[in-house]
């Protein structure tokens, strides 16, 4: 299969694990990925999730990349209205200066959290009304051509960091399309816009410098086992882990909890959200995602591994990579 996959880690804190376990978790997902040939490993900016590690999103790639050799390594994404263009800038242009061609930068406009914490953010709610134009901003920073007079990012500038615009809408579409840039769409967990999005993108882009052709990266969950029955199982349960996140209301719930509320009205929400999943075997998950690929018009997969950690999430990925013959350039 020629379309390139790569891996989007979660830096879940799973049932008995520590923050700390789940760093740490990463950085061996993310080395053992490398030696697999997975093209690359972004990490989301989440706030206030008890069950996410990867809030400070440009830290957890310095550690990921001090302990890997090649693979490339990146936000999916950055929340850039929580942030100071600058301030991205300079954290980035660090990370490609320790890292060099190993940095991306996904951008994204949402808060990647509730209302509450995005006052605590000190986050205006209007931001995200800025977001194309902070997009530019950031985009100046990394290039050597600030948009602000006098003021440069140190380090940064000239490191011209790849940039790509993450969305679930058409607003993220039209916007990758008109600064001539990738877009990368949240089908593992927003899947109702896909086609409709990445049509937009690829009819309006406008071709950039650094990218004369569109590039779509599509999500899409995985759970991959030596037997269906076992990849179905670990499907279920991430499922049940996704019900307790965001219908728990702050409680953990049973397995028995879990279920009921997958059963209930909202929790056929949360399983409307994984839509796009491939579960099975490798025969299966390679045909799924074969598919998958052209339905999505995607130039590269981003897998969310569902496996749920430790061995089993490890061996998923071995699986993927044995059955498409992943390799990277």
């Amino acid at each position: 299969m020629s379309v390139p996959i790569s891996i989007l880690d979660l830096a879940h804190i799973g049932e008995d694990m520590t923050a700390r376990d789940s760093l740490e978790a990463s950085v061996t997902m993310a080395r053992h990925a490398e030696e697999l040939g997975f093209r690359r490993v972004w990490y989301a900016e989440h706030h206030n999730m008890g069950s996410i590690a990867s809030s400070a999103t440009s830290v957890l790639i310095a550690h990921v990349a001090a302990h890997t050799q090649s693979i490339r390594l990146g936000a999916g994404g950055v929340m850039l209205p929580n942030h100071a263009p600058l301030t991205i800038a300079e954290q980035f242009g660090t990370l490609e200066t320790l890292h060099p061609g190993r940095i991306d930068l996904g951008l994204g406009r949402a808060p990647g959290t509730d209302q509450n914490t995005v006052r605590a953010l000190r986050r205006d709610p209007s931001s995200a009304e800025n977001f194309p134009q902070d997009v530019l901003e950031l985009q100046g920073y990394l290039t050597g051509e600030s948009r602000i007079p006098g003021v440069e990012a140190v380090p940064g500038k000239g490191t011209d960091v790849p940039l790509y615009i993450l969305g679930s809408s058409l607003f993220g579409a039209k916007l990758a399309a008109a600064l001539g840039l990738p877009y990368a769409f949240a089908s593992h967990f927003a899947p109702q816009a896909l086609e409709e999005a990445v049509a937009a993108y690829r009819d309006e882009f406008a071709p950039s410098e650094r990218w004369p052709r569109p590039h779509v990266i599509a999500g899409v969950g995985v759970a991959a086992a030596p037997t269906t029955a076992e990849a179905r199982e670990q499907f279920h349960r991430a499922q049940r882990r996704m019900a307790a996140r965001l219908l728990g209301r702050g409680r953990v719930l049973t397995d028995e909890e879990a279920d009921a509320a997958l059963d209930s009205p909202a929790g056929r929400h949360v399983r409307q959200m994984t839509t796009y999943s491939a579960v099975g075997d490798p025969a299966e998950v390679k045909e799924y995602l074969a598919w998958f690929a052209t339905h999505a018009g995607a130039d590269e997969l981003m897998i969310a591994p569902q496996s749920g950690g430790g061995r089993a999430q490890l061996r998923c990925l071995e699986l993927v990579a044995e059955a498409m013959g992943v390799a990277r350039e």
